[in-house]
């Protein structure tokens, strides 16, 4: 991979001779970076036909970032084994066509997958395209997927061992502590406070609480792990659908309310434009229309029967996650191994979600 990430004309007549050979189209691929990620990075590949057969024309590589990666991290056989097990589910995703675990070919480990037609919403302007009464149905759209990943059959699916439920929620606090000491750049306030509060929480907040028919226990079924607006391909038309879900890569089997609490820490109320002073929170969520984060959550409680009493701990857990993996990011940035633009903003959302995290477990809201 050539300097800043694009890649090296060698790597492009690399990847289209592996295409070949696994019988994806033929000749040289068109590479261009698909922006917006910060983490694992996506490139848009238009690949042309092999000799006598038609060509697949747009497809999408995923591989991971450049620079120090952290141990457990951007594992690519993980997030294409669970495109796999999805297809064809009622959880809509992108169709895996290849694996490459041979770094010789682009320089990391890579997959390739379907290209899928739709709109990333992210910001405020990105909701032009949604009336009021489409962005309501949007909002419902996005609590019933995440839902429905909760529900899933993992064993029908086959993800029966694709993560431990039990303990989960111990071993993320422990897992997201050694990367922050892995990737650490500085002195943060309120952060080892923050993981003693955290530890000391864990007992009250993983009791089984679930109830009703829809929901099997809070440790258990599918996490995405990272679930988002902007993780989600929309076709907007009258009546919005989700046409994928993407960005699997931290997804395991664990506790559901661990996904809803980081989605909610991500969902903008209007009024909360800046309060990462970045587009970490993506402010689409504060135009007309857009439920707010408590109808969200309500709406979630309804459909699936959880108790979420103990909703204000796991946000505050997932502040402290999303602060982890932004501090990792802003010393990749440090090290100029960062793609795209915007990443010298990241670093400044760590000490705000630490202090909102404190403030959530003193509130319990």
């Amino acid at each position: 991979m050539a300097e800043g990430g694009v890649p090296g004309v060698e790597d492009v007549a690399r990847l289209g001779r592996w295409l070949a050979e696994n019988g994806i189209g033929g000749g040289t691929p068109a590479v261009r970076l698909i922006g917006g990620g910060r983490s694992n990075l996506t490139y848009q590949l238009d690949v042309g036909p092999a000799d006598g057969q038609a060509g697949p024309g747009r497809l999408v590589l995923r591989r991971p970032p450049l620079g120090h990666v952290l141990p457990t991290a951007h594992d690519m056989a993980r997030e294409y084994r669970v495109l796999t097990a999805l297809t064809g589910t009622e959880v809509p995703v992108p169709r895996p066509l290849a694996l490459c675990q041979d770094t010789d070919v682009i320089g990391a480990p890579f997959y390739v997958m379907e290209h899928v037609d739709g709109v990333v919403l992210r910001d405020h302007d990105d909701a032009a395209v949604l009336t009021p009464h489409q962005a309501g149905l949007v909002s419902h759209r996005f609590v019933e997927m995440l839902a429905a990943i909760h529900g899933l059959d993992v064993a029908a699916v086959g993800l029966s061992g694709f993560g431990k439920p039990e303990g989960y929620l111990a071993r993320q606090l422990a897992r997201w502590q050694r990367q922050w000491e892995l990737s650490a750049t500085r002195e943060m306030p309120g952060y080892d406070e923050l993981t003693r509060r955290l530890e000391a929480g864990l007992a009250a907040a993983t009791s089984p609480t679930a109830s009703g028919p829809a929901a099997p226990g809070p440790a258990g079924g599918l996490v995405h792990g990272d679930y988002r607006l902007d993780n989600m391909l929309i076709v907007a038309g009258e009546e919005p659908r989700i046409a994928a879900v993407v960005d699997w890569e931290m997804s395991t089997l664990g506790d559901p309310l661990a996904d809803l609490g980081l989605a909610l820490v991500y969902w903008t109320d209007p009024g909360e434009q800046d309060w990462l002073a970045l587009r970490v929170a993506a402010s689409v969520t504060t135009a007309p229309g857009f439920l707010t984060r408590e109808q969200l959550a309500a709406e979630y409680a309804r459909i699936t029967g959880r108790d979420l009493s103990q909703l204000g701990y796991y946000m505050a857990f997932g502040c402290f996650k999303l602060a982890v993996v932004l501090e990792g990011i802003h010393a990749r940035f440090l090290q100029r191994k960062t793609v795209g633009e915007g990443f010298e903003r990241e670093g400044e959302a760590v000490q705000a979600l630490i202090e909102r995290a404190h403030r959530m477990l003193d509130t319990g809201q």
